[in-house]
């Protein structure tokens, strides 16, 4: 695979819950080493979608995953195969400490046998200073953006070649929201490749390559972060401000 192919390629991606479909034919692609967003209101169909490419929710259409076709692939391989889904809800076990939690984050690479992945917990709280004095903590008793820095440290404990974070800024304080960014353009620049859903349009174009704008489960405006922070539309529904003029 090259930089200009697509780590991530989604063709015609329809998915959803029983009956109701939510994703009505999705294309997107992330290309390798870049952050990708998407934004878009509540209920647009951005968790359902992180969800199926990481085989939570069944789907139907094409996905792409460094040139391997795993849509049928169960949540598992995927995993095996580098990709890390942070979920909205955290979901963290509450009454196991810090460094449990990250050591269960690190099952798929006990199973294929490599031996450093205690070495991964170290650089984890490199990243994240603040789990390392928290490491016998429980987790229940971090706040809210520690609790979100863990999560984002469990799923980099089975070192995904694909990063998804759902909502990582929702509940959060402004200057954790800026710390969790200023983490992920680092994780972006360390080669990791991230895709990241958000509602906080204007904190997601920021730091993103690419972005997408996901209304009523179709794929909208999309382009460069950078245009799309200056398209009228996408200020008017989503910025909520006007671009200084020079």
């Amino acid at each position: 695979m090259t930089m200009s192919t697509p780590l991530l390629q989604i063709h015609q991606l329809r998915s959803g819950y029983g009956r109701a479909e939510v994703l009505h034919g999705i294309d997107l692609h992330v290309a390798p080493g870049s952050i990708a967003t998407v934004i878009g209101p509540n209920g647009a169909g951005k968790s359902t979608l992180l969800n199926t490419l990481m085989g939570v929710l069944p789907g139907r259409g094409q996905i792409q995953y460094a040139g391997q076709d795993i849509a049928h692939l169960p949540l598992e391989d995927r995993v095996m195969l580098g990709i890390a889904l942070v979920p909205e809800r955290r979901e963290l076990f509450g009454s196991m400490t810090v460094e449990d939690n990250l050591v269960l984050g690190a099952f798929c690479q006990v199973r294929k046998g490599n031996r450093a992945w205690r070495s991964q917990i170290e650089q984890v709280f490199a990243l994240f200073p603040r789990l390392k004095e928290r490491r016998a903590q429980l987790a229940s008793t971090l706040s809210g953006g520690e609790r979100q820095m863990l999560a984002v440290g469990r799923a980099l404990m089975s070192r995904p070649n694909l990063l998804m974070l759902d909502e990582p800024s929702l509940g959060l304080a402004p200057l954790v929201v800026k710390e969790i960014l200023r983490t992920i353009e680092r994780l972006s620049k360390d080669g990791v490749t991230i895709l990241l859903v958000e509602q906080n349009a204007r904190a997601a174009l920021e730091v993103a390559d690419y972005g997408y704008v996901l209304e009523m489960g179709e794929i909208g405006p999309q382009g460069p972060a950078a245009d799309l922070a200056q398209d009228a539309r996408v200020i008017d529904t989503y910025l909520g401000y006007s671009p200084m003029k020079d």
